[in-house]
């Protein structure tokens, strides 16, 4: 008799996963948090939650209405307001904005934070402004090399769920310890 093709995972667990045999890792320690709301940090957190983060939406604009955020998002108006308990989970932080004028305030603050990884969103063939902005607030050169950018893998992003998809793939891979692309 040959084996069952359905019952792969037992040669590869990752197939049990795939057929919904096995239970995903649900990786209590996954937190996102996106800085400054928008489009993009609206679908990054939709994909975040559904990969088993857990959400946070940093924007420091009280009136700012961000819609499409999942169930369950953390909003607080600071990089320092996030809870310790959330920041000290291994955080991702991801800048969806790099526009906004507090952008060198909430990289100097999350630089400080106990976070995995900083990065903000750009054009990766000019100097990023986070550069000056944490120059001015007198951030060594050592720290503003921690931010990553560009962010996310290279699939030729346009739309704020492509930006997202990409950002979210390059944060795994980075998590995972993996090079991201087609090479395994």
């Amino acid at each position: 008799m040959g084996s069952d093709p359905l019952r792969s995972e037992e040669v590869d667990p990752g197939c049990g996963v795939a057929h919904g045999h096995s239970p995903a890792d649900p990786a209590p320690d996954r937190v996102l948090v996106a800085v400054f709301g928008s489009p993009v940090a609206a679908a990054l957190l939709r994909l975040a939650a559904e990969c088993g983060y857990r959400p946070v939406l940093v924007e420091p604009d009280a009136g700012r209405e961000v819609t499409g955020l999942p169930d369950g998002t953390v909003r607080v108006d600071s990089v320092p307001a996030v809870p310790d308990e959330l920041a000290a989970a291994g955080a991702d932080v991801v800048v969806c904005d790099h526009h906004r004028e507090e952008l060198g305030v909430v990289l100097r603050d999350a630089l400080t934070r106990p976070v995995r990884w900083v990065g903000v969103m750009g054009n990766p063939h000019h100097e990023g402004p986070h550069v000056a902005a944490l120059a001015a607030l007198g951030v060594g050169d050592d720290e503003v090399a921690r931010v990553h950018r560009p962010i996310g893998l290279n699939i030729g992003s346009r739309a704020p769920v492509e930006i997202a998809v990409s950002t979210l793939a390059g944060l795994l891979a980075d998590r995972n310890g993996r090079p991201g692309g087609f090479d395994f």
